[in-house]
């Protein structure tokens, strides 16, 4: 059992690596903004390996809590990145109307 959960903590880490390297080298801002939601999912599975090697139950409120956050800062990146004002209402596209 040690040996499964020491290979699942080390490939977790070797998808962490290379999703920095993605959100470190682009090409476009999508792709370091997909690879930074992947970087942010990879460190919630970590929180709940980490949790399940302890026996820490209280740690997956960690874990959901960063889950959260990471939802938000991604949606509000790409607001930013879509209309470049964090304040301002979309707009419905006129041709819908």
């Amino acid at each position: 059992m040690t040996l499964v959960l020491i290979a699942t903590t080390m490939a977790v880490f070797s998808t962490m690596a290379l999703a920095l390297g993605r959100a470190l080298k682009g090409p476009t801002i999508y792709d370091r903004i997909v690879a930074v939601n992947v970087f942010g999912t990879k460190t919630v599975l970590v929180v709940a390996l980490i949790t399940h090697i302890t026996g820490h139950a209280d740690l997956i409120d960690v874990a959901l809590v960063y889950a959260l956050i990471n939802f938000i800062a991604i949606v509000t990146v790409l607001k930013l990145v879509k209309t470049r004002d964090l304040g301002s209402a979309t707009e419905e596209d006129p041709q819908d109307a």
